[in-house]
């Protein structure tokens, strides 16, 4: 592949515009378009459409552009360092997905082993559904997935599922809720779980991995709290709940961790309520040390109270 063909379908779409990108280019527009026609068909897929007066990357143009951003900032790095007369070695890369039903504070709590390293690496973390996830772990854009669910068989992707811990759920009210319900903290705890019926409750999504759980406990306790309102974010679930909204589930590991900083009270933990949480990786045996320092931390330490 000419990568001066790469750089000019980078720099289009950063200018938003074959005009725009042939000015900084200074070359012409013509030129440049036959630039990238070239390398559309080294890469056998229209990388650009036309949208307006501008362009924008196709899907095949998207997922281009990361692998170009990537290569063109490294190369940039590496030129100021050389300029820079800078000896220092550049930190690593480490690439860590998370399923977005993951909860936040799991997710820095399972990353934070690998900031201990030395050299500590620089983190990416982006985060989407298990099968969007999955398709980058298989284009080896991240090297590592964490999920609240093993890996299905259905999605056409070899890997590994790896169990990093179990954690039981725990139900948090702020003093607002069970004021505004005519109970105390004594009360919502000494009649846990039957004091729920009295509260309005958040839930993750019906899409969740932990919703079904919940709502199956629920059932078998004969519990029907009204459900106030269901959310994909659990940070956002959190931020509601912190307002006096509803009852919520979160992980008991973290129950210290959410009392102290949303300001909210554990009203119990039922022993039969547990969330399960999972690495994927592309090989079966890990050897990335930042992989590694994650796995081994998260199974010894964070999930080691259960």
């Amino acid at each position: 592949m000419n990568y001066k063909h790469l750089h000019y379908f980078w720099t289009v779409v950063r200018a938003g515009g074959v005009l725009r990108a042939s000015e900084q280019l200074h070359l012409s527009a013509q030129t440049l378009s036959g630039q990238i026609n070239l390398l559309e068909e080294r890469l056998g897929t229209p990388l650009l459409r036309k949208v307006g007066r501008g362009v924008e990357p196709t899907q095949a143009g998207q997922m281009v552009m990361q692998y170009a951003d990537e290569i063109f900032t490294l190369g940039q790095e590496m030129e100021d360092a050389l300029r820079g007369g800078r000896a220092a070695p550049r930190a690593p890369l480490l690439k860590v997905g998370f399923v977005d039903s993951v909860s936040k504070g799991i997710a820095y709590h399972v990353l934070e082993p690998a900031l201990r390293l030395n050299p500590a690496p620089r983190l990416h973390c982006p985060e989407g559904t298990l099968p969007a996830l999955m398709a980058q772990l298989a284009l080896r854009r991240v090297d590592l997935v964490v999920s609240d669910v093993p890996l299905p068989g259905n999605l056409g992707v070899k890997a590994f599922t790896h169990l990093l811990g179990r954690s039981g759920i725990a139900f948090f009210a702020s003093e607002k809720l069970l004021a505004s319900c005519s109970m105390n903290l004594r009360q919502a705890r000494a009649k846990f779980p039957q004091s729920l019926n009295a509260m309005p409750m958040l839930l993750p999504g019906t899409d969740s991995a932990l919703r079904p759980r919940v709502d199956g406990w629920l059932r078998r306790h004969g519990l029907a709290p009204q459900i106030a309102g269901e959310f994909e974010d659990s940070a956002l679930m959190k931020a509601f709940g912190r307002e006096g909204l509803g009852v919520f589930p979160a992980p008991a590991v973290l129950a210290r961790e959410i009392s102290r900083q949303l300001e909210v009270e554990r009203l119990g933990a039922p022993d039969d309520l547990v969330e399960e949480f999972y690495a994927i990786s592309i090989e079966r045996k890990i050897t990335h040390p930042g992989v590694a320092a994650i796995t081994q931390t998260a199974r010894s330490e964070l999930f080691a109270q259960r």
